[in-house]
């Protein structure tokens, strides 16, 4: 036998025969929670061993235990009928004398070297101490907090949030992407929107000239499929020009630009488009940094493409010369032989003339009207890259930088990723060239350049805003 079990001791030494001498009461749970059912339960007559006893006021009254019937051992019974616990169970010895209530200490409660004084024990915060602690961090909170591995959060379809852009980049990021998408309602009432549509209509008129023919004798549209031709718009902000490639009636659209917003957005537009007969692609990329592949699968760009765009953004690659000509690999590398590279960007010439004609005196070196405004910040420093100026332009770009893009050299670094030229012209000269043609003039009705009879929608102000900026095209070869 085991030299000590507390268990089998406890019981072997309970009484297990009844002794008149020894008088015990109950201590099983039950019993102190629960009076015995059996016994009248009268305010004076509550059992001394129940809880109920234990919760009665101080001046209550206790029934001698000589009145309470005697209670042998294991008269309580276990309601498990664990033998082995039945010593728990065994009635404890009563007395015949009346058990005083617990009385107050007579020595007060004053503990010694207290840290804060008695009535700050338990006292609720005020509303100004909780307002002050709700977001507090101590030291070492802040602590943790550096040292804290957070891990990267991902948007609500699985791709990783938006890269934060210094600089330059930026400001131009966070300006488009604070830039909300507006119903056709609403863009209609804009105050700029003979501007805007006559833009537009200058796109409309170099896709079907250099566009359309390109992608006619794409390999793409030979294959089997609806469909002709692959486009690659880089800088495709909202999706404006998603319309233009669909009546052009491509078979695949890749479109990327710097702002995740405006991707999105972008991609939503594609989603909504009614007879939306061509697939896309849509990332947010800045590829004036970085090559299209870490943006698609290989997959994706296996086929080259037929069309690249660039609509009023390729000057911002003019910020260095490292981003020029990492702009034009891009372009290149993904455009076949005999594909055309398109785009519209700031007439250079006219912006240095402007300059020029400024007063020698004048501090501010800004030029415009109510519609758009350019300012310059020296007019000394005049760099192939980096020549900077801020543009403002109504209900579009608020003071946004942008770079002076040289054409010839502008032509030269193109020619170093075989991209030749093949047209340029000022926005007023695709206007004289292309209005009276049949095809176009009706375009501009439909677009809403001008009116049935032949009033235009803009006004002198916006008229001069457009003729700041010319269209290309260039060819691969």
């Amino acid at each position: 036998m085991p030299a000590f079990d507390p268990v089998r001791d406890a019981a072997l030494n309970s009484p297990i025969t009844h002794s008149p001498s020894i008088a015990r009461r109950a201590t099983n749970l039950a019993v102190l929670l629960n009076s015995d059912p059996q016994e009248p339960r009268t305010p004076g007559s509550a059992r001394p061993s129940s809880l109920s006893h234990l919760l009665l006021a101080s001046d209550a009254t206790y029934p001698p235990a000589s009145s309470l019937p005697p209670t042998a051992p294991h008269a309580e019974v276990d309601k498990l009928g664990d033998p082995t616990t039945s010593f728990i169970l065994a009635a404890t010895p009563r007395t015949s004398q009346v058990m005083p209530p617990p009385s107050a200490s007579a020595i007060p409660y004053n503990p010694r070297n207290r840290r804060t004084p008695a009535g700050s024990v338990l006292v609720p915060m005020t509303p100004q101490e909780t307002e002050m602690y709700r977001n507090y961090r101590g030291v070492g909170t802040q602590l943790l907090i550096s040292k804290r591995k957070r891990e990267r959060s991902k948007s609500p379809d699985n791709r990783p949030q938006a890269k934060r852009h210094a600089g330059d980049v930026g400001k131009v990021v966070d300006h488009y992407n604070l830039r909300p998408e507006v119903g056709v309602k609403q863009r209609m009432g804009s105050p700029i929107i003979g501007l805007k549509n006559f833009n537009n209509w200058v796109k409309s008129v170099l896709i079907t000239r250099f566009a359309h023919p390109v992608l006619a004798s794409s390999p793409v549209s030979q294959s089997s499929g609806p469909g002709r031709g692959k486009v690659l718009d880089m800088g495709c902000g909202k999706g404006g020009d998603l319309t233009k490639w669909g009546k052009a009636r491509i078979r695949e659209l890749v479109g990327v630009d710097i702002a995740e917003v405006s991707v999105s957005q972008a991609r939503e537009r594609w989603r909504a488009m009614r007879n939306s007969c061509f697939d896309a692609a849509f990332a947010a990329i800045d590829c004036y940094a970085e090559p299209l592949s870490n943006a698609f699968p290989p997959a994706r760009l296996a086929q080259p493409f037929d069309v690249v765009s660039l609509q009023f953004c390729m000057h911002y690659a003019f910020e260095t010369s490292q981003k020029a000509r990492c702009m034009l690999r891009n372009v290149s590398q993904y455009l076949r032989k005999g594909g055309v590279f398109l785009g519209t960007i700031p007439n250079a010439d006219q912006l240095i003339e402007r300059l020029d004609a400024l007063p020698l005196s004048a501090a501010d070196l800004s030029f415009g009207n109510s519609v758009y405004r350019i300012r310059f910040e020296d007019r000394q420093s005049r760099p192939l890259f980096g020549h900077r100026y801020h543009f403002f332009l109504r209900d579009a770009v608020e003071d946004v930088p942008e770079y002076i893009v040289d054409w010839d050299n502008f032509v030269g670094i193109a020619a170093e990723y075989s991209l030749h030229p093949i047209y340029k012209k000022e926005f007023h000269q695709i206007y004289a060239e292309h209005s009276e043609q049949e095809e176009f003039k009706e375009l501009m009705v439909r677009m809403k350049v001008v009116e049935a009879n032949g009033e235009s929608a803009m006004d002198e102000d916006q008229w001069e805003a457009a003729n700041i900026y010319i269209g290309f095209a260039f060819e691969k070869r």
